[in-house]
């Protein structure tokens, strides 16, 4: 499939504007490096008609600032995956002269040079300027020394920049080499120094019309007699290689016996990968990021509750009685406020998932799980994507464009939503909470922590299971093989951490909270209106209202799983997200309450009973239902948007919703009828 671009709103240059690409890599440091170029001054967008990210920033220097954009990581203009299409196409684009970057900075890695030079080769035969940041130098110093003044005399390229983005040096030096290379001229070549002349004589007869640079015209031409088949596959990589590793033998010395930094990451990965301790340790790595979660979030959620009985006090305080207090007590601050409270349990899952990609621990876990990823219908590529979407099942299901087979990406995409994302954290958290008991199981296990990590292991099993189901209807038999660069392990860089971090925090309380004030103001309404004739009655307003008689309308179909008519409720506003689910209960209970400060949500609900009976209208076992319920339930309107553009087309987010729903409600029937059977209520 082929994905055009438009020069004027993609990447290209207004009249006199100065802008950069960064390419290079995936774990070469090329995001870390753009990140610390741009600080804050960057948008993230995506390619026109396709959810590949696209960031984009600005950089400051004496001389002016410049556009940067950052391009996906890709080892070669020889696309293998979609990601690496997307910027093969852009690179193609550059060539033909439509809006070609006035500097290309090209992203290397130090302690793997040869293969990262590679790209940078290919990049050469554009003819426009490169500036090479070589990257993590730091971990070169005590056994290898590179003389990057020669290499950038033996690559033709403009400079050769030895930084570490780690500890934050040699950034200034970058951007005065990407100033001096704009201002400075290119002297064009009209044939890859990578060649012979023998070679360049015979594409000369098929060199591609079209191009610029004649160079990459050549270039193009030996491609596309490797893919037709006219030339061995291997060709252009044998002769880059050849040519790379004469120049690296002139420009690198290497100290003797000293121990290279990759041996420090074979020795790590004896343990952390073996057949049999890895996998226990990758589990107990969860274990513990998930027991963390509900326990070192406890101080800071009850500080922000503390807020918002003191802003919600003070608003009844210091506003007359009337529609508006109602609306900004009972609809925005109840609702919104019951979200904001799971604030700190979202940057801590977003804080070590982070740790894990930054570490390069993440690559290890999909080296070590291929195997039974493989017999479960998947690939060790799809690791990533769902480990991705503990955190969020949008990004995860966009990085399944590195999985190369279609049926091996589908498979992947039909179980992502299974994976326990952030959003369900506060429903979770909120049940847990209330109705499972702070004891130790075991002597060593809180029973909340536990609850919470059977609630991610239960979405993940499921997945799985289904996926081994879904591998043998959907598409053809995959052949794909399982390639993947291990990086050295790294210590991760606290500022580009942290950022990633703030950044996940900003999402969450903006996307979402825009989605939960809105929905809140509309339920504030449907739950206090009609207003019934006599409110002395002892019937509460709520249960004649237009909410509670949608409710009651529902309570029949949910009632076998233990849900009363505002879970109900519930169930249907979280469709647009599910943390919903948590502000709608809010609202619901400020509304019926009618107190003059905001309800604490899970005492309402560890109090509620049934108006007839007086028994508990919530209890541990509908607490476990519900949490089942949306462990599986498609509530995520955007997951499914996104599922539609990336299959394009509309039989597989149909088909998610109806397989996932019908696994909620049956899942939660399960555990309600059965645990009644067993005599739990």
């Amino acid at each position: 499939m082929k994905h055009h671009f438009a020069s004027s709103s993609n990447t290209g240059s207004r009249d006199g504007e100065h802008w950069v690409a960064i390419v290079g890599n995936p774990n070469c440091g090329k995001t870390a490096i753009f990140n610390l170029l741009t600080g804050l001054n960057q948008k993230v967008s995506n390619y026109p008609g396709i959810t590949v990210e696209k960031k984009e920033g600005f950089a400051r220097t004496d001389d002016g600032d410049f556009r940067l954009l950052d391009l996906p990581g890709t080892y070669s203009l020889s696309a293998e995956s979609f990601d690496e299409e997307i910027v093969s196409e852009q690179i193609d684009q550059w060539a033909k002269g439509m809006a070609p970057p006035s500097v290309i900075i090209s992203v290397v890695d130090a302690t793997n040079l040869g293969r990262n030079l590679y790209l940078t080769s290919q990049l050469q035969d554009l003819n426009i300027p490169i500036v090479i940041a070589l990257n993590m130098v730091d971990q070169l110093e005590d056994h290898t020394q590179i003389d990057a003044d020669k290499l950038a005399s033996k690559m033709g390229v403009a400079a050769v920049i030895p930084l570490s983005a780690k500890l934050n040096e040699g950034l200034d030096n970058l951007k005065n080499a990407v100033v001096n290379a704009r201002k400075g001229k290119q002297s064009p070549l009209d044939s890859p120094p990578w060649m012979d002349s023998e070679m360049v004589s015979d594409l000369k007869s098929t060199e591609q019309n079209g191009y610029v640079s004649a160079r990459f015209g050549l270039a193009q031409s030996m491609r596309n007699k490797i893919q037709s088949g006219t030339m061995e596959r291997d060709q252009e990589a044998i002769l880059r290689y050849r040519w790379i590793d004469d120049i690296l033998s002139q420009v690198t010395h290497r100290g003797a016996e000293t121990p290279l930094a990759s041996s420090r990451s074979e020795q790590w990965d004896k343990i952390l990968t073996h057949q049999w301790g890895g996998p226990l340790i990758f589990v107990g790595i969860l274990y513990f990021i998930f027991q963390s979660i509900f326990t070192w979030a406890t101080v800071p959620m009850d500080m922000i509750q503390l807020g918002m009985d003191n802003f919600s006090t003070f608003v009844v305080n210091n506003m007359p009685e009337g529609m508006l207090r109602d609306i900004l007590v009972e609809g925005i601050i109840g609702g919104v406020g019951a979200i904001v409270i799971f604030l700190p349990q979202i940057l801590i899952l977003s804080f070590f998932l982070t740790l894990l990609e930054d570490t390069g621990y993440m690559a290890r876990v999909a080296f070590m799980l291929d195997k039974g990823m493989t017999k479960m219908g998947l690939h060790g590529k799809s690791v990533l994507p769902l480990m991705s979407g503990y955190a969020c099942a949008i990004p995860g299901i966009m990085s399944t464009r590195t999985i190369d087979s279609w049926k091996e990406r589908l498979v992947t995409i039909l179980i992502l939503p299974l994976m326990s994302c952030s959003a369900r954290l506060p429903v979770y958290t909120l049940l847990i909470g209330a109705f499972i008991p702070s004891v130790t199981v075991g002597g060593y296990f809180n029973l909340q922590g536990l609850t919470l990590v059977l609630m991610y292991f239960l979405g993940t099993a499921v997945a799985l299971i289904l996926a081994k189901v879904f591998s043998k209807w959907v598409g053809e038999k995959s052949s794909s093989s399982f390639i993947m660069e291990l990086p050295p392990y790294r210590a991760p860089i606290p500022k580009s951490v942290l950022r990633h971090v703030f950044i996940r925090g900003k999402l969450f309380l903006v996307n979402a909270g825009k989605v939960i004030m809105a929905i809140s103001i509309v339920l504030w309404f449907l739950a206090s209106f009609p207003k019934v004739d006599n409110p002395n009655s002892d019937v509460n307003p709520i249960q004649h209202s237009y909410a509670g008689q949608i409710g009651h309308a529902m309570e029949p179909v949910i009632r076998p799983l233990g849900f009363d008519w505002k879970i109900g409720i519930g169930l249907l506003t979280s469709f647009a997200a599910r943390e919903v689910m948590v502000s709608t209960m809010a609202t619901i209970y400020n509304v019926e309450d009618a107190g003059e400060e905001a309800v604490n949500l899970r005492e309402a609900m560890q109090t509620d009973v049934h108006p007839e009976t007086g028994a508990p209208t919530y209890t541990p076992l509908v607490a476990l239902a519900l949490m089942v319920f949306y462990v599986f339930a498609a509530q995520c309107m955007a997951t499914f948007a996104i599922v539609r553009q990336e299959t394009n087309s509309w039989k597989w987010p149909m088909f998610m919703v109806v397989y996932m729903t019908a696994l909620a409600y049956f899942g939660a029937m399960a555990v309600y009828q059965g645990g009644k059977l067993l005599g739990f209520s």
